[in-house]
C-alpha cells in the first residue's frame, strides 16, 4: 500500500510539472505572448505595459477570466483552447505564489 502511495505521488508531481512547463511555454508563445505585456520572473518575462503579475499575484481563476474576456487593454486569447487557458491559469497562479 505504501509503495502505491509513493507512486501516486510521484505521477502526481510529475503530471503538475508538465503542466507547469506547458503553461510557461505558452506565456511566451502565445500571440500575442503575454511576456510582451507583463512581468512574471518565473518565465524572465519583463514586460511593461500590463501589471506586473508577480505583484499582482492572481489567482487562476482571475487569470481565465482575462483571457476569456480581455480586462482593460488586454485583448481576449480566443485563439486558445480551454486546456491552453487552464494550463496558463494554474501556471501564473502556482508562479506568483
Amino acid at each position: 500500500m505504501l509503495r502505491l502511495a509513493v507512486a501516486l505521488s510521484v505521477l502526481a508531481a510529475a503530471s503538475a510539472a508538465a503542466a507547469d512547463e506547458d503553461g510557461r511555454k505558452l506565456f511566451t508563445s502565445v500571440t500575442p505572448a503575454c511576456a510582451l505585456c507583463h512581468t512574471l520572473k518565473d518565465a524572465g518575462a519583463t514586460g511593461a505595459i500590463g501589471p506586473s503579475l508577480d505583484e499582482l499575484k492572481p489567482d487562476a481563476a482571475r487569470v481565465r477570466q482575462a483571457l476569456k474576456t480581455g480586462i482593460g487593454q488586454m485583448p481576449a486569447f480566443t485563439q486558445l483552447s480551454a486546456e491552453q487557458v487552464e494550463a496558463l491559469a494554474k501556471y501564473v497562479e502556482q508562479a506568483t505564489r
